[in-house]
């Protein structure tokens, strides 16, 4: 179970029990699946994740919109696996959309079925020549009758090829930027859907690229108002930035504890790793950090779940700090493990693959500091005009 004891100033007495109680299905659930050995292998346990993440009801802090309990779930799945954490990513990226949005229909047939593990989520956003450049987006949603025809490829979507929806952002309006930006939910048997391919990713998880071909969805799949989808994309991820940080976390604290195993178990020169003064200041480095990282994490959950507004900074911070951390301490955890850090398939190991995309996704680190950077020179010449 996680140490809550350093981030116990922004849970409340529920949050123990939570934790207590994903841990323990972790151990008994989660753990005995193994682990994805392959793209193939990854796609059919990321299936059998989702459904026992929903039986377990640890899917519901999504749609509660609880980001603290989010937070807790990710940091804790993604220290026994990265696999699980990201299953569990992708139903909050592909379901809070229309939890922040949808009609009550959309609620019932996909929101539901997803916080149930019934219905595996994707988050279909990202192009070849749009990436942390949303407005760059060339998918098109064009009227046509009572209804709207999608075309465009979309990129490195995680779930590609087995989700049954995917969360679809799309140009309607071409003269109105970031306003002619819509968000639709579209079935994956929609006539005009294709999957086109898998791509690798260095750690085994499902992702891919997704083709719209003159894809006829209803009227009803439009999420939100016409025109919204920018801002309900941004406001998604401004909600789910802390939680990727408390992934980092969770997959940290698991590097600084094999770190640790290691140390105090391995002797060179007569003496354990752990007693020489070069391991020791890596180790209470890789630990000082980790802590840090927490606080800014569950403070930036907090700051959400108390009501506000906007968090776009505090998410930002947590999610710069936390990932840029945890690669730093896997990467001191593979320093201190030697020779049995780089061989293939040990826990380190696949840390250190794991770790590298939490820098990239969901917003890139050097974004989110520029997000950071922008409010501060807003409120300095604010104040100094």
């Amino acid at each position: 179970m996680l140490d809550l004891t350093p981030i116990e100033a922004f849970l409340d007495s529920l949050h123990s029990d939570l934790a207590a109680g994903v841990a323990a299905f972790t151990e008994e659930t989660i753990l005995p699946l193994g682990v994805a050995e392959d793209d193939e292998s990854a796609r059919t346990l990321a299936r059998q994740i989702c459904a026992r993440l929903g039986d377990g009801g640890w899917l519901v802090p999504i749609g509660a919109q609880d980001f603290r309990s989010c937070c807790l779930v990710r940091e804790t799945l993604a220290h026994a696996s990265p696999l699980a954490d990201a299953v569990f990513a992708l139903q909050a990226l592909g379901s809070t959309p229309i939890a922040l949005a949808g009609s009550g229909e959309q609620r019932e047939r996909w929101l539901e079925p997803a916080l149930r593990g019934q219905a595996i989520a994707a988050f279909a956003m990202t192009e070849l020549e749009a990436g942390s450049d949303v407005a760059s987006l060339r998918t098109t949603a064009v009227r046509d009758g009572d209804g709207f025809v999608l075309n465009g490829d979309k990129t490195l979507i995680s779930n590609a090829g087995i989700a049954d929806f995917y969360l679809t952002f799309a140009v309607t309006d071409p003269e109105a930027g970031t306003r002619g930006i819509s968000a639709f939910v579209v079935p994956s048997d929609a006539p005009g859907l294709r999957f086109v391919k898998a791509q690798v990713l260095a750690e085994p998880h499902p992702l891919g690229e997704i083709r719209f071909e003159d894809c006829a969805v209803a009227s009803e799949s439009l999420v939100g108002d016409e025109g919204s989808g920018f801002k309900l994309g941004l406001a998604t991820l401004d909600r789910l930035r802390p939680t990727v940080g408390a992934a980092a976390c969770g997959i940290a604290g698991r590097a600084l504890e094999e770190a640790l195993k290691h140390a105090v178990g391995r002797e060179q020169f007569g003496r354990a790793l752990a007693d020489f003064g070069i391991t020791q200041e890596k180790l209470g480095r890789m630990a000082t950090d980790l802590t840090a990282a927490r606080l800014l994490v569950y403070r930036a959950a907090w700051v959400r779940d108390r009501g506000a507004e906007r968090t776009d900074v505090e998410s930002a911070m947590a999610k710069a700090f936390a990932t840029e951390t945890a690669q730093r301490v896997v990467d001191d955890a593979v320093q201190i493990l030697g020779g049995r850090g780089v061989l293939v398939r040990q826990p380190v190991e696949r840390l250190y693959r794991a770790v590298r995309a939490l820098r990239i996704y969901e917003g890139a680190t050097e974004i989110q500091r520029l997000i950071v950077a922008d409010h501060l020179i807003r409120r300095t010449r604010a104040k100094h005009p």
